[in-house]
């Protein structure tokens, strides 16, 4: 098994920051405290909404004002036309008079202005109706952010979660800076922060397993969830995130430590003692009818203090397990063989 050493601190995986979205406002009501589990848009705290009641009524009349007003351009528009018309129709009979010697020019000539006058006027009643329906507009987006602001005295859990933290107090004003009102966790999923060291951070996948021990929890399985791109430029050291699955009763800010797994086989192993490197390689020293034969191999894994053999040598080959330094090619020895424990027999 090939193994990376971890250590860290159990931190949220996602934590919510709850703050009051209009300021000024003193703070009623706190439904909620440190602990408390809360879903999807549960109340956790009410601001003094007595201002934001009057701005929301103010606007309501606003908007009645401006939509009366719109309506009252509408009939201006009614009647401008309607004039408009007569004057047309007294325009073509005083045409027609004239054109028959049967009027004057001068009559003509005050029914042309007539018209004119009549179209200006229509003219302008629909300019004032395109003025009004622009109030009735802005009256209706003020309405819009009174009833929002309104809707934002109330605070509510923009998630489901585990509330971590509670900064506000009863008869403070609200604002946007500083500290949040509450801090929740959102599904309230802990996980491990883990340093690694960054010569181990390119041997790590995404879903590689971890068995963690966490202070005061024990053992738990968990899966490397992300890993970081870069590395801290002081202590040489990457950060990745392991998933715990669904484990129960864990804190933030707890310590936890532990190994995650990268390589998991089945090969063929020697104690790491058997395994000695010289200016020419790694190299085992092989028992052949009491001699020694010096075999380079070439040596991955170690583990439970074993080291794997990719190749070199055979299963049933024997192996100088200790002192193998002050021994060489072609040396003649007594072996002494060892049990499965490392004792002489």
């Amino acid at each position: 098994v090939g193994r990376i050493p971890v250590s860290g601190t159990l931190v949220p995986r996602d934590e919510i920051l709850v703050y009051p979205q209009v300021n000024g406002y003193t703070i009623d009501e706190l439904r909620v405290d440190i602990g408390d589990s809360v879903a999807k848009g549960d109340i956790l705290a009410v601001l003094n909404a007595r201002t934001l009641e009057a701005q929301l009524a103010q606007s309501q009349a606003e908007l009645a004002r401006a939509k009366a007003n719109t309506s009252q351009a509408q009939s201006q528009i009614t009647s401008a036309e309607a004039t408009a018309t007569q004057a047309e129709s007294v325009l073509e009979r005083t045409r027609q008079l004239q054109r028959n010697g049967a009027t004057t020019q001068a009559a003509l000539d005050q029914a042309i202005a007539t018209a004119q006058s009549a179209a200006a006027s229509l003219a302008s009643a629909q300019d004032g109706l395109l003025v009004a329906r622009a109030q009735e507009q802005t009256a209706q987006a003020q309405l819009d952010i009174a009833q929002l602001g309104l809707e934002h005295a109330t605070l509510r859990a923009p998630v489901a979660g585990l509330i971590s933290a509670r900064n506000g107090q009863i008869g403070a004003i609200a604002a946007s800076a500083g500290e949040p009102i509450y801090r929740i966790i959102a599904g309230g999923i802990i996980e491990v922060e883990a340093e690694v060291i960054e010569t181990a951070l390119g041997g790590l996948q995404v879903g590689d397993t971890a068995d963690v021990t966490i202070a005061g929890s024990g053992k738990v399985a968990g899966t490397v969830r992300r890993i970081s791109p870069t590395v801290d430029a002081v202590n040489r050291l990457g950060l990745i995130r392991i998933s715990l699955g669904d484990a129960k009763g864990l804190r933030a800010g707890v310590f936890a430590s532990g190994w995650v797994v990268t390589d998991q086989r089945h090969s063929l192993t020697v104690p790491t003692t058997a395994v000695l490197t010289d200016a020419e390689g790694t190299f085992v020293l092989v028992v052949n009818d009491g001699v020694l034969e010096k075999r380079p191999v070439v040596a991955d894994l170690i583990w439970n203090n074993l080291r794997e053999i990719i190749s070199g040598i055979a299963a049933d080959e024997i192996v100088v397990a200790k002192a193998g330094a002050f021994f060489g090619d072609g040396d003649t020895i007594n072996p002494i063989f060892a049990d499965s424990d490392g004792a002489p027999k």
